[in-house]
């Protein structure tokens, strides 16, 4: 039998397919449910019936302009968050793809298979407007979001939402009235987030609006670092240490700051404009920056070098562990670039 790949447009044009049924007849309610592997059905169905795409074929796409990316180390899986359209277009039309090791697609829509229509009959309802950073701790899906912006007038609210990763359901959220979003995000193993503010990026910028937030696992929400070293913060992560890392994207900067608050370290990148900062267990730093397309490798007590270049829109990458490499998403370019670094 022939190899057959099916690319980018294709893939998400049979992803999005389902949610425009619904739209047509939807029920009154339902109960949550999560996409399908590829295969038919796209969708769950009562019977349970479900055959698997033919192993001889390859589906690359359903990516459309991913801010982050994680790895789930439970089922191998890159869990990539698609912002869709922007909320002053249609809001609740992001959704979560997992993908395999080499980049193909192993579930287009897991998170946001239903149409946006739809998705506020689901028991409970699903929201995913504009999603940025991610992470993953305890086998929870965290993921950096906003409510609002849906017009001039409209305001927005930051809002960090939580999704049990086996299932998929929403296990909560996190609504900060006094930030309008949050770029990045990194947990920590009791469920302490640090949220990045990247905020005024003119050309006299209002330094106070470059911030970090620290949200406590019961919802208590503060600013945990604002103004420098801090220059537009983009990429954030916890070392070994519990210690938190933030990469700059108004400089090459890459500075930690201890769970009081207090600055221990500062490193540089090989290049400016950083976006996104991945940690290995030997404390070896990676850095994407979004505006140069490189990443620098920074080892311990060592400077920066460039190990990857000219890649378009670096975001805010992870580690998938089970290949060892890097994955990149390229917002701008809807594709996810991927480097191995063993």
């Amino acid at each position: 039998m022939r190899q057959v790949t099916i690319l980018g447009a294709v893939a998400l044009l049979f992803a999005s397919a389902p949610g425009s049924l619904h739209a047509q007849q939807a029920p009154a309610q339902r109960p949550f449910y999560v996409g399908n592997p590829l295969g038919l059905p796209v969708e769950p169905t009562t019977a349970g019936s479900f055959e698997g795409i033919s192993s001889n074929v390859k589906v690359y796409g359903a990516i459309y302009s991913a801010e982050s990316c994680s790895y789930d180390p439970d089922r191998g899986l890159i869990v990539v968050p698609n912002r869709g359209v922007p909320q002053n277009v249609q809001a609740n039309n992001g959704w979560i793809s997992l993908l395999n090791h080499d980049g193909s697609v192993h579930t287009a829509r897991w998170l946001g298979v239903q149409g946006p229509s739809d998705r506020g009959s689901l028991t409970p309802p699903l929201v995913l407007n504009e999603p940025f950073g991610s992470d993953i701790v305890n086998a929870c899906f965290y993921l950096a979001d906003r409510d609002g912006g849906t017009s001039p007038t409209d305001t927005s609210v930051a809002v960090v939402r939580k999704f049990d990763l086996k299932t998929g359901a929403p296990a909560g959220e996190y609504r900060v009235p006094r930030s309008t979003w949050f770029n990045d995000i990194a947990v920590a193993n009791d469920g302490t987030i640090y949220a990045t503010q990247t905020g005024d990026r003119s050309a006299n910028p209002d330094q106070s609006t470059w911030q970090v937030w620290k949200i406590t696992p019961s919802g208590a929400a503060s600013i945990f670092i604002q103004g420098a070293p801090l220059r537009q913060p983009n990429g954030v992560a916890l070392d070994r240490q519990g210690n938190i890392v933030v990469v700059n994207t108004g400089d090459s900067a890459v500075v930690t700051f201890s769970p009081a608050g207090q600055l221990t370290r500062t490193e540089w990148a090989a290049q400016a404009g950083s976006d996104g900062i991945v940690i290995m267990p030997d404390g070896t730093k990676y850095v994407s920056s979004v505006i140069n397309g490189g990443v620098s490798r920074i080892r311990p007590r060592r400077p920066a070098e460039l190990i990857a270049r000219n890649i378009p829109s670096a975001a805010s990458m992870c580690y998938d562990a089970g290949a060892k490499q890097l994955v990149i998403p390229m917002n701008a370019n809807n594709a996810m670039a991927f480097i191995r670094i063993d």
